[in-house]
């Protein structure tokens, strides 16, 4: 699922210049049994299968190095994670009852050296796999997908285009819808009229305060109109102390 993704665009020149490294590897790879096995049913009951910890811990492993065993023989939940990666590391685990993905958690995580991303299917995973070994529980919406590779390709695509070289202009990023808590306000290109319908005429003026005084007022207008919580949230900021 990741070939065409990584093969095209952006993704695909931030790889050839070497701004990033990407990789994807499959689960089955560290399996024991014949069958290569990644899920089981839960204990207790109910519908479906759960991903399996082994697979995942020894790819960790790979990864990252022997993870040590837990202190005190270790519970099955509830326990604070053991396991202490570097505070430039993150293990990522694309779930439906993660935190929203927004556009500061894409920069948050464009400051980390190292990203893991584990891809949910089935019921989810193993409740030890997220107690000793995820560092962030992602969501990218209040909606139900096969499987975590689409959403893990969402996050992907939003933290690699703000690692430094990788869009042609920097100075875009500014200017993006999210970036100053606001939607984007409207574009216009040549040519100046079509089919009757004009470019607003503070954009032809080369006032570039106007301009910029435009711009501003459009995109409160666009964000109150289209996307009110976005302005709530940034007051509700505003007002913790």
């Amino acid at each position: 699922m990741f070939d065409s993704f990584l093969s095209h665009s952006m993704m695909k020149r931030a790889i050839e210049k070497k701004l990033v490294r990407i990789s994807a590897r499959s689960l089955r790879d560290f399996t024991r049994d014949r069958h290569k096995s990644c899920d089981d049913k839960p204990f207790g009951g109910g519908p479906g299968m759960l991903m399996k910890p082994e697979p995942i811990f020894e790819a960790v492993e790979e990864l990252w190095g022997r993870i040590p065993a837990p202190a005190g023989g270790g519970s099955a939940s509830g326990g604070k994670k053991t396991v202490h990666f570097a505070k430039r590391r993150r293990f990522i685990y694309m779930t439906p009852q993660g935190v929203p993905f927004d556009q500061r958690k894409a920069e948050d995580l464009s400051r980390s050296r190292h990203l893991v991303f584990l891809c949910g299917r089935y019921e989810g995973v193993d409740q030890r796999v997220v107690d000793r070994l995820v560092t962030d529980e992602i969501s990218i919406g209040d909606y139900v997908l096969t499987g975590g590779e689409v959403p893990a390709m969402v996050v992907i695509d939003a933290v690699v285009r703000l690692l430094k070289g990788v869009m042609g202009s920097e100075a875009s990023k500014s200017f993006e819808s999210f970036s100053h808590n606001l939607l984007e306000y409207p574009q216009y290109t040549r040519p100046a009229t079509y089919r009757g319908m004009r470019v607003p005429q503070v954009l032809l003026s080369g006032n570039h305060r106007e301009i910029e005084r435009w711009r501003k007022e459009e995109a409160v207008q666009r964000t109150l109109k289209r996307r009110p919580d976005i302005l709530k949230k940034q007051e509700s900021r505003q007002c913790t102390p």
